[in-house]
């Protein structure tokens, strides 16, 4: 059986989320955040970064939200619920599902980081100082470098309802943490067909599933 190593509050939902669209058996084994919001130790005796996502099949112990999504697809979709015989649709399946933590993820994180340096643990005389550096580059240079990605998700998601075309795909599973992660620290208000995307994805029963076995997938605030 497939063991899910998770993580809560992470990028871990993706994995219990297309577990659950597969109908795939599987168990859950959780780790707690540190105090610091790390992951713990534990998690290095499953692989030796010890991140989460990661899941062991069998002998196969595999990590990487993409990686795994791939394998659980080109194993267990026996189905084709989610694989797609057109090509194009796979090709944009294909390139979704690289960019979202590619090139769309890793802005997200930086603006995580610059948000809180006004906030422990940074020690508080630096507090205020911090927070007036951290909010200066993002006005000055991270938004502005998210507003070409925002346009285009944008764009692509009002001239179609899924990521891949008209099929529900991976790469919705795995552009869903990027965009909630952005919802969060930026909002969707100039990107309604991206909230109302996102709205649908929520009210899959899959999704709803994934969220009572795994809890909440994103931290406030």
């Amino acid at each position: 059986m497939i063991t899910v190593h998770h993580l809560e509050q992470s990028r871990s939902h993706r994995v219990l989320w297309l577990l659950e669209e597969l109908e795939v058996p599987y168990q859950i084994k959780r780790y707690q955040r540190e105090a610091s919001m790390l992951a713990p130790e534990a998690l290095k005796k499953v692989h030796p970064l010890g991140k989460s996502p990661v899941i062991t099949d069998g002998n196969q112990v595999i990590a990487e939200s993409g990686a795994i999504l791939s394998w659980l697809e080109s194993k267990y979709d026996r189905e084709q619920r989610l694989t797609s015989a057109d090509e194009q649709a796979r090709l944009q399946a294909n390139y979704w599902l690289h960019y979202a933590e590619g090139s769309l993820m890793p802005l997200l994180v930086m603006k995580l980081v610059f948000s809180r340096l006004g906030k422990a643990p940074v020690p508080w005389l630096l507090r205020p100082a911090g927070a007036a550096l951290g909010k200066g580059i993002q006005k000055a240079w991270l938004d502005k470098q998210l507003v070409p990605h925002r346009q285009m998700i944008e764009h692509h998601l009002a001239a179609q309802p899924w990521f891949a075309g008209k099929r529900f795909s991976i790469a919705d599973i795995q552009m869903s943490f990027p965009l909630l992660a952005l919802q969060s620290r930026g909002g969707l208000d100039d990107m309604p067909a991206t909230a109302a995307w996102l709205n649908t994805v929520q009210q899959r029963a899959a999704w709803q599933r994934a969220v009572q076995q795994g809890g909440e997938v994103l931290p406030g605030g």
